[in-house]
C-alpha cells in the first residue's frame, strides 16, 4: 500500500451537503411567535450579509487541489508542455470562481450561481487531465472502494482542510499516487459544489435576485405609508 493508514477523526466530507460548513440563513434570525409580532411581515435585508468564502468547505478543498496541482505540474510534466499551464489554470479557475461567486452573492444571486458553475466546470476539466495523465502512461485510477481511496477520504474528514494534510505524500510519492490523490479530492469538491448549486438555485427561486428584492422592499414601503 502506497499510503499508510491514519486514525484522524473529523467531520465527514459529505456531512455538510451544501458545502457551507453549516452556516445559518441569510439573516440568521429566528421568527418570533409572540402575539404582537404575529401579523408583522418578515423583513429580509435587500443586500444579504457577504458570504465568507474561506468558510466554504468547497473552497478549502479547491484550494488544496490547486496547491497539489501546481506542484504536480511543475515536478512531473515537461517544461514547455502546454498541459502544465492548462492544469494549473484549471485548478486556479476552480478555486477563484468559487471565491468570486461567494463575493458576488451580496448583489447578484445569478452571478453567484454562474461563477460557481464555472468553477465546477474548471475542476471537471482538471479531472480529465489527471485521468489522461494516468491512462496514457498505463497507470490505474484507484477504484473508489480501494484502500488508498478510502484513506484519502479519511483525510478529507479532517478539519481544517489544508495542503499540510497532503504535503508529505505530494513530496515523497510517485506521480501516479499524487494524481490519484488529486482525483479523489476533485471528486469530493465537485460533490460539494453540486450540493451548493442546488441550494443556490433553490434560494433564487424562493427569494429572487437583488432587483426583485428592491422592488418588493419599495412596494412594502409605499404600502406602509399613511394615506393622504
Amino acid at each position: 500500500m502506497l499510503l499508510s493508514a491514519g486514525n484522524g477523526q473529523g467531520i465527514a466530507v459529505n456531512s455538510d451537503s451544501h458545502g457551507n460548513d453549516g452556516k445559518k440563513g441569510s439573516d440568521g434570525r429566528h421568527t418570533s411567535h409572540s402575539s404582537h409580532e404575529s401579523h408583522q411581515p418578515i423583513q429580509r435585508p435587500i443586500i444579504p450579509p457577504r458570504g465568507d468564502y474561506q468558510k466554504l468547505l468547497s473552497f478549502r478543498k479547491a484550494e488544496v487541489v490547486y496547491d497539489i496541482t501546481f506542484r504536480f505540474a511543475q515536478k512531473f510534466l515537461s517544461k514547455g508542455d502546454r498541459t502544465v499551464d492548462q492544469m494549473i489554470q484549471s485548478a486556479r479557475s476552480g478555486k477563484q470562481n468559487i471565491l468570486e461567486g461567494s463575493k458576488a452573492a451580496t448583489t447578484s444571486k445569478e452571478t453567484e450561481i454562474k461563477l460557481t458553475n464555472v468553477g465546477r466546470a474548471s475542476l471537471e476539466e482538471l479531472l480529465a487531465d489527471y485521468r489522461d495523465y494516468l491512462r496514457v502512461r498505463d497507470h490505474q485510477v484507484w477504484d473508489k472502494d480501494s484502500r488508498e481511496a478510502r484513506y484519502v477520504r479519511d483525510l478529507g474528514r479532517r478539519t481544517p482542510q489544508t495542503f499540510e494534510l497532503y504535503r508529505e505524500f505530494v513530496e515523497t510519492r510517485p506521480a501516479d499516487v499524487i494524481a490519484n490523490i488529486a482525483i479523489c479530492l476533485i471528486h469530493q469538491t465537485n460533490y460539494l459544489l453540486d450540493q451548493q448549486l442546488k441550494t443556490l438555485e433553490k434560494e433564487f427561486i424562493e427569494q429572487g435576485g437583488l432587483r426583485e428584492r428592491m422592488t418588493k422592499a419599495r412596494l412594502n414601503y409605499r404600502n406602509q405609508q399613511p394615506k393622504g
